[in-house]
């Protein structure tokens, strides 16, 4: 089945239904990653990924969704002792700009990295004219070691990224995250693509059709475009 070319202007996706089994989860090719664009993709759950600004944006709905609903994350007795005693300090939305710029870092043993800085751009404009996007911050005797950022849309978060500098940093960030959505209500935490590290902490894998019944129950009316920030900081 032919990929489809989108236009450069928002008329909608295709059904995410339709996205292609090989590549498993491409559905579209083209667009812009404007924040218009963007927030009618999650909703959707559409996410925009691509290696080159030279090349067209591809946009992707997995067969199967890594997702974590909050407050049920896996925290092993080594990760809880650290959480409690290892000096972190957690904050969100502090400096969303260095968390997209550390998350776009490539890893180590490779070259390259998805996070294009067309991409690091576009969601630091979501974050600062629509307040959809946010970063969590992980602190160490005040140097930025590890964080993650996504959007949030009603009660679900669509993660993106995470980074550490230091053991457990990204995992702390996430916990905290998690931990909040949780007293927030949020209903699902999505992690796109599973991982082996992801599955450590309780993150479970359910068929594209299941989340995109989650998804169609999920309240848009009830997002807030808010500094996180402004909302508390967060302590173990």
């Amino acid at each position: 089945m032919p990929i489809p070319l989108l236009p450069a202007y928002p008329v909608g996706f295709p059904n995410p239904e339709r996205a292609l089994s090989e590549p498993d989860g491409l559905l579209a090719a083209g667009g812009a990653l404007t924040s218009e664009w963007l927030i009618e993709a999650y909703a959707r759950g559409i996410f925009p990924w691509f290696d080159s600004d030279d090349e067209h944006i591809l946009w992707w709905c997995p067969s199967e969704r890594a997702v974590l609903q909050p407050g049920c994350m896996k925290v092993r007795k080594s990760l809880a002792k650290r959480i409690r005693n290892a000096g972190f300090h957690v904050t969100f939305d502090q400096c969303f700009t260095d968390v997209i710029t550390a998350c776009s870092e490539p890893r180590a043993g490779a070259t390259g990295t998805w996070i294009t800085p067309a991409m690091q751009q576009a969601y630091i404009s979501l974050h600062e004219n629509t307040r959809l996007a946010h970063s969590v911050e992980v602190w160490q005797d005040d140097r930025l070691v590890g964080g993650l950022y996504g959007i949030s849309l009603g009660q679900v978060f669509f993660g993106e990224s995470m980074f550490s500098r230091v053991s457990d940093a990204s995992q702390v960030g996430f916990y905290h995250l998690q931990r909040t959505l949780a007293e927030w209500d949020f209903l699902l935490i999505d992690c796109q693509l599973e991982n082996q590290h992801l599955m450590r902490l309780g993150v479970e894998t359910i068929s594209r059709r299941r989340f995109l019944t989650s998804l169609a129950h999920n309240d848009l009316a009830l997002t807030a475009p808010q500094r996180w920030a402004e909302v508390g900081v967060l302590s173990p």
